[in-house]
């Protein structure tokens, strides 16, 4: 694999999940830290705050964010129509992926409409991981 990612963050409201998936990525040991949230909207702003700064993010941008779609309170969609309101140059620092349970062809095309989104089915594996970090962050 390329260069360790400073940074992935985990959006999902199953916390059995969130535990999983954090293991995985500690074990690949692909990232330096790894935020949890359960809370979308919690998740967006720490991530980018209003939207109206460069990200309020204390320590750096997010290079790989993971989101469910099906969650209380504001869920993936609104979470990726939010996003894609976002400056250019916020957007082109993160990796957006949809990790779900819903292989749907209406989530699946509505998912399509946002430029750039990765769409995996949980669970995250070792195998889905390594491809998507291949596919996005190998150095050209």
């Amino acid at each position: 694999m390329s260069k360790k990612l400073r940074n992935v963050v985990l959006v999902d409201d199953n916390e059995t999940t969130s535990f999983l998936n954090n293991r995985l990525l500690s074990r690949l040991d692909v990232a330096d830290r790894v935020y949890t949230f359960t809370r979308a909207e919690q998740a967006y702003d720490f991530l980018w705050g209003s939207g109206d700064n460069e990200g309020s993010m204390a320590l750096d941008v997010p290079q790989l964010v993971f989101v469910d779609l099906k969650m209380p309170g504001m869920d993936g969609f609104e979470f990726l129509e939010q996003y894609s309101q976002l400056p250019e140059t916020v957007k082109e620092k993160t990796v957006l992926a949809v990790l779900t349970t819903s292989m749907h062809s209406a989530d699946t095309a509505r998912v399509a409409k946002f430029a750039g989104v990765e769409y995996l089915a949980k669970p995250l594996t070792e195998e889905k991981m390594q491809k998507l970090l291949k596919k996005r962050f190998v150095e050209n």
